[in-house]
């Protein structure tokens, strides 16, 4: 008999890794042992998706959290929709929804089948301390950083790990023509980084590191791909032009946007870089990988899951500058060393990392959990 699990997700959109973690994972789950239901606080597009894959959904209208009527309102309508279903597991999908869903899953007498998501690298934030406080049979956690983090917070709850996955072989075929219509000159090697434009992403010590390379008469053309898809730092795109031109990079970075789907632009670059010194994870190195991109990220949080340190591709100590340029600058001087990091990082992304696998063994965990 399937695991009835009902998912209490809090965007309607799908703009993120925790979004693209729980669209993979339905996509990819098996009926026969996984019936999942899910419950959104908010509309959106992503709701539909959901749906059209023949998987129950509702819309929650929460509000936010410092609107206590709002609060209220939710939790109500949400415990109405557990007591309608009587899932085995009720699985938030992050700290906000836990907040929502404890209270509701005590209201509907299922406290003891209430699991939650750690997608962040928990930093004593307010919403992390009042989700790890109130009650959870277990908290799932994107890394074994996520897990450590997750652990040292108190009251100390039962943790297990499933890493996200990714499907392969999306946007192949397609990186010449796309470099033709950026502009990127042919024959001038790519270094690109991919995300949010955030400052915790880093965007701005990627230029700095491009700035770097230049002055070390490195011809290389930089390419940032991402928007500001929260509307979390809308002056930090602008601030990101004025450092193109102030570093004398005019003509050498292109920046796209936000983009629909990011594999096209990875298949153009040479090296692939995450630079963000509290990567939770790091989706976006598997996808490079599985495209045969070598990449370079920061020895700290969920890179550590994922790259093998001179195999896969480099871990630097910090995201400055300066170490940046340095890993770019030995990746693109050593091609037959960069052509076998390429390889063995596409190997590692399929042999451990699929979208078939992450669901599988989430679904795992959360039957596990319901047996406990």
């Amino acid at each position: 008999m399937a695991l009835r699990v009902v998912i209490v997700a809090p965007w309607g959109e799908r703009l993120g890794g925790a979004e693209e973690m729980l669209w993979l994972a339905l996509r990819h789950r098996d009926p026969r042992l996984l019936e999942p239901a899910v419950a959104f606080l908010g509309p959106g597009p992503f709701v539909d998706e959901v749906a059209a894959l023949g998987v129950a959904t509702e819309v929650i209208p929460a509000g936010r959290l410092r609107q206590p009527a709002a609060v209220a309102g939710a939790v109500f309508r949400l415990a109405s929709l557990l007591r309608r279903a009587q899932p085995d597991v009720v699985l938030a999908w992050s700290a906000k929804t836990q907040i929502y869903a404890a209270p509701a899953a005590a209201a509907a007498g299922m406290r003891d089948r209430l699991v939650w998501w750690q997608h962040q690298i928990p930093e004593r934030h307010w919403v992390d301390q009042i989700a790890t406080a109130l009650p959870a049979r277990a908290i799932g956690c994107s890394s074994d950083a996520n897990r450590r983090a997750q652990e040292a917070l108190h009251p100390r709850r039962p943790t297990f790990v499933v890493n996200p996955g990714i499907e392969f072989d999306r946007g192949r075929g397609g990186a010449a023509a796309l470099r033709e219509r950026l502009g990127i000159p042919a024959g001038r090697p790519v270094a690109g980084i991919v995300g949010r434009l955030q400052p915790w992403k880093g965007q701005d010590r990627f230029l700095a590191a491009l700035a770097e390379l230049r002055r070390r008469g490195r011809g290389v053309h930089g390419l940032l791909v991402g928007g500001d898809a929260y509307g979390r730092s809308p002056e930090y795109a602008a601030e990101l032009e004025r450092m193109i031109g102030q570093l004398g990079l005019s003509g050498r970075v292109t920046m796209t946007g936000q983009v629909d789907d990011a594999v096209p632009y990875l298949e153009l670059m040479d090296v692939a870089v995450n630079v963000s010194e509290g990567e939770p994870f790091g989706i976006v190195l598997l996808e490079a990988m599985a495209a045969g991109v070598p990449v370079v990220a920061v020895a700290k949080g969920g890179p550590l899951d994922i790259v093998e340190p001179g195999v896969t591709g480099l871990l630097i100590e910090s995201g400055e500058p300066r170490p940046l340029a340095d890993a770019i600058e030995s990746l693109l001087a050593d091609g037959k060393g960069r052509a076998a990091m390429a390889a063995a990082g596409s190997r590692r992304a399929r042999e451990r990392f699929s979208a078939g696998t992450m669901a599988d063994r989430l679904t795992a965990s959360l039957a596990g959990v319901a047996r406990d």
